[in-house]
């Protein structure tokens, strides 16, 4: 099992689950830009998920049917991407929690942030 990087991640790209990670397993692309997991390479440690402060990383297992296609993505962008180890900030956008569970409640989504 790996841990995903979903859609939350999106124009915000904080890099708090990059310094907590030990195996160095996550990767910024730039269309979209985000961070995204290299599933070969995720331990399923769990570490990066408390770090997130958007609470965008999810266990593969616990992942919320609306962003199901986050692993198959993660899969397939990293390889686009590069290897990021060290804390950058967020991007000057990036949104907070408060507003993206906003956006998902436009959206009549009821979802749970990871435990």
């Amino acid at each position: 099992m790996t841990h995903v990087v979903t859609a939350r991640c999106i124009d915000c790209r904080y890099t708090d689950c990059v310094e907590a990670c030990p195996v160095d397993c996550f990767w910024e692309i730039k269309d979209p830009h985000m961070l995204v997991i290299d599933p070969d390479t995720c331990i399923d440690c769990t570490l990066c998920v408390a770090e997130c402060p958007i609470k965008a990383i999810w266990p593969e297992d616990d992942l919320p049917e609306e962003y199901a296609d986050w692993t198959e993505k993660n899969a397939e962008l990293f390889s686009d991407g590069e290897n990021i180890t060290e804390v950058d900030g967020p991007l000057p956008n990036a949104k907070d929690l408060d507003q993206i569970h906003a956006e998902e409640q436009a959206k009549g989504w009821e979802i749970d942030d990871p435990a």
